[in-house]
């Protein structure tokens, strides 16, 4: 029995209102999603627009379906079941979309096709939103890479080496075969020119099947065995040969990908509890921040930062224009980015680059310092107008000639060599070098000159604060987006909707980024 003495506000579900509710109301002026709604519409959709046609059935408006994107990523909303069951049940997103349902397969479409090409043009305009608001100034850069895990299956990989040792392989097998074939037929007077095995082809294997097939056809000295295996080859080779160049050309210039997203490679990731690295497809994820707002970003499917900082900064160029990229003055990275070539391009592009090179943090450990100075190639004295070095003896290491090398990245490096006169019995000898002769030494003086560059700018007041900044500025940022916001693995594959899915991810940091501020 309800007891009718107590004191109870007015509950009733069926009760009708006069002025209906609005979600309007229920939502806080200083919300997000306001924020988001705000951002959106002053943005230039003009690029986005020109995608859909004026044909047939009236599409959802771009505009509604990217404040609904965006507001997605910023509140950890990756899948787009997820976001359409947020159109059903959520007030924010049904105050964005003005109470329109959207299936999970036109946001799909929407994320995937729609934005892929317009995107980055959208991206910039928010950017340089932050910038006339004063959060950035884009005259300096702080830049870093990651490795994010792509949708694709753990145990599909395709390695270029495996591709290179079976071919080699079918080589030697057709070889073998072709060598037994002529030992069993010593009595034929019909001798064919032996193919020449050194790279296999369809014509190859053709080739050297019809010669075998000739010597063992009704071959009573033939073994069953021999004949099976050129059955096997008939069948197989030519398939195998055409599945390995495919496969050849999908890599590019790449050691492996994943069968499951052909653009993925495979990379080492510190993911697992142990913290000890794991194989695993995924994409090089790079990006450029200052005060912790991403300026830029690219992906790469190579997984070393050293070749990226070129085409990822090519790509800022292109996105924002020269102008704006005249503007920037000063990039700060770590030392996997201190390569010849990235060195030669800051210099070319005028950036003042507190860039380490990968030596450099031993440099500055002055235990390392005490047991390499004396006899480190680094260390001895170079006399530049006769061009000679000194050893720790004294005696003169002189030029004996000059190179040049290639790096992986195409690179034309020129090495240039010295080699002391007498070693022997230099008391110092054993501490100084082990090979046996005289003391050679091998200095990349282009290279050498960039370090002695950037050491200046990194040990100097302004360097020691840059490298300060650097680990408080960028490294943040990716520990915000793969911890806080749990974004670990991509949920599209191909490089290009991986790409556009990070810049979701970016421009929805970079909104609560000026939220906070």
């Amino acid at each position: 029995m309800q007891n009718t003495n107590m004191n109870f506000r007015d509950y009733n579900q069926r009760q009708t209102a006069l002025f209906p509710h609005s979600f309007d109301d229920l939502i806080p002026s200083s919300h997000p999603v306001r924020v988001v709604d705000q951002v959106v519409e002053q943005l230039n959709l003009q690029g986005l627009i020109k995608t859909y046609k004026k044909e047939g059935n009236p599409s959802y408006h771009p505009k509604m379906l990217l404040k609904v994107m965006l507001y997605s990523y910023m509140t950890n909303v990756y899948s787009s079941r997820k976001i359409e069951q947020a159109l059903r049940e959520n007030i924010n997103f049904m105050w964005l979309s003005s109470m329109t349902i959207v299936d999970h397969n036109t946001v799909n479409r929407f994320r995937s096709n729609k934005l892929q090409d317009s995107f980055k043009e959208i991206f910039k305009q928010v950017v340089l939103m932050l910038a006339d608001e004063g959060l950035i100034t884009l005259k300096q850069i702080y830049t870093d890479g990651t490795k994010i895990e792509a949708q694709a299956g753990k145990y599909t990989f395709v390695w270029g080496k495996s591709i290179a040792t079976n071919k080699v392989k079918m080589l030697t097998q057709l070889e073998d075969l072709w060598n037994y074939a002529q030992s069993v037929a010593r009595n034929d007077d019909h001798n064919p020119e032996p193919p020449e095995f050194k790279a296999i082809s369809k014509e190859v294997i053709e080739k050297t099947v019809a010669q075998i097939d000739a010597k063992l056809t009704g071959n009573e000295n033939a073994s069953s065995k021999a004949k099976a295996k050129l059955n096997y080859i008939k069948k197989n080779f030519v398939v195998n040969l055409e599945k390995y160049e495919q496969q050849q050309e999908i890599l590019g210039s790449r050691n492996s990908y994943s069968k499951t997203d052909t653009d993925a490679t495979f990379m080492r990731m510190k993911e697992d509890h142990m913290l000890n690295g794991q194989l695993k497809p995924g994409y090089n994820q790079q990006i450029s921040t200052e005060n912790q707002i991403i300026v830029h970003y690219t992906t790469h499917q190579n997984p070393t930062d050293t070749k990226t900082l070129k085409p990822h900064l090519e790509d800022f160029k292109e996105t924002f224009g020269q102008e704006i990229f005249n503007e920037l003055k000063e990039i700060t990275a770590d030392a996997g980015y201190g390569s010849e070539e990235n060195y030669d391009y800051l210099e070319q592009q005028q950036l003042t680059a507190y860039v380490k090179y990968n030596t450099f943090d031993k440099e500055q450990d002055t235990r390392y310092q005490q047991k390499h100075k004396l006899f480190s190639k680094e260390n001895l004295y170079y006399n530049q107008e006769e061009d000679y070095y000194v050893c720790p003896m004294g005696q003169k290491m002189l030029k004996t000639h000059q190179s040049k090398r290639t790096t992986e990245a195409g690179l034309s490096q020129n090495i240039s060599h010295y080699q002391a006169q007498n070693c022997e019995g230099c008391p110092l000898r054993g501490q100084c070098f082990k090979a046996k002769g005289n003391r050679s030494i091998e200095r990349n003086h282009n290279l050498e000159r960039h370090k002695q560059k950037t050491r200046e700018l990194l040990l100097s007041e302004t360097g020691i604060q840059k490298r300060k900044q650097r680990t408080a500025d960028v490294e943040p940022v990716f520990a915000q987006l793969k911890h806080n916001h749990h974004f670990r693995r991509f949920t599209l594959k191909g490089i290009k909707k991986v790409d556009l899915e990070f810049g979701l991810m970016a421009m929805a940091h970079n909104l609560r980024k000026k939220i906070a501020a």
